[in-house]
C-alpha cells in the first residue's frame, strides 16, 4: 500500500459486476492491515448507504443521491489526506469512476483501477449471479456485462 518512504497516497478504484468479489477483496485487504493501520484506509461504497439496521435495502429512488453522497465521502477522505482511499462500486463505465479518479489525482493521489473478475466471461457471470448479496439475476448480470467498458 503506502509506505512511509514514498508517502504518496493511493486511491484504489474497484470495478466489477455485482458478486464479483469487490467487497471480499476489500475485506481481505483490511484484514491484512495491522490494527494500528486501520485508520489509514477509508472505503467508500454506495452499497453501504443502503444498509439499514444491518440489512441491505435497495431503493432505486435514492440511487443518484447515494452515489453523490459516496463521491462526497471519497473526496472528504482525500481532503483529510487519508493514505489509502478505496471506491468500492461496480464502476461499469468510465464516466462512473472518472470523477473519483479526477478528484484523487487533483489532490495528489496515485490512482490504481482494479478489475475484480472477468465481466465478459459467462462462467464468471454465473458465479456473480449466484453469490451477489443483492439478488441481481443472471439476466441482469449479463446485461451489465454487455455494457461493461474496458479500461
Amino acid at each position: 500500500m503506502v509506505s512511509e518512504e514514498t508517502a504518496v497516497p493511493l486511491a484504489i478504484i474497484l470495478r466489477g459486476l455485482p458478486g464479483s468479489g469487490k467487497s471480499h477483496w476489500v475485506n481481505e485487504l483490511l484484514a491484512a492491515q495491522a490494527a494500528e493501520d486501520a485508520e489509514k484506509v477509508v472505503v467508500c461504497s454506495t452499497d453501504n448507504l443502503f444498509m439499514e439496521q444491518g440489512e441491505y435495502r435497495f431503493d432505486a429512488t435514492r440511487l443518484s443521491e447515494y452515489h453523490q453522497r459516496n463521491l462526497a465521502g471519497f473526496i472528504e477522505a482525500l481532503a483529510l489526506h487519508t493514505p489509502v482511499v478505496i471506491c468500492d462500486n461496480t464502476n461499469m463505465a468510465r464516466w462512473e469512476f472518472l470523477c473519483y479518479e479526477t478528484a484523487a489525482r487533483a489532490l495528489g493521489y496515485r490512482v490504481e483501477r482494479k478489475l475484480i473478475g472477468e465481466p465478459w466471461n459467462s462462467q464468471h457471470q454465473q458465479i456473480c449471479a449466484a453469490r451477489n448479496r443483492h439478488g441481481v439475476s443472471l439476466e441482469a448480470i449479463r446485461r451489465m456485462a454487455a455494457q461493461f467498458e474496458a479500461d
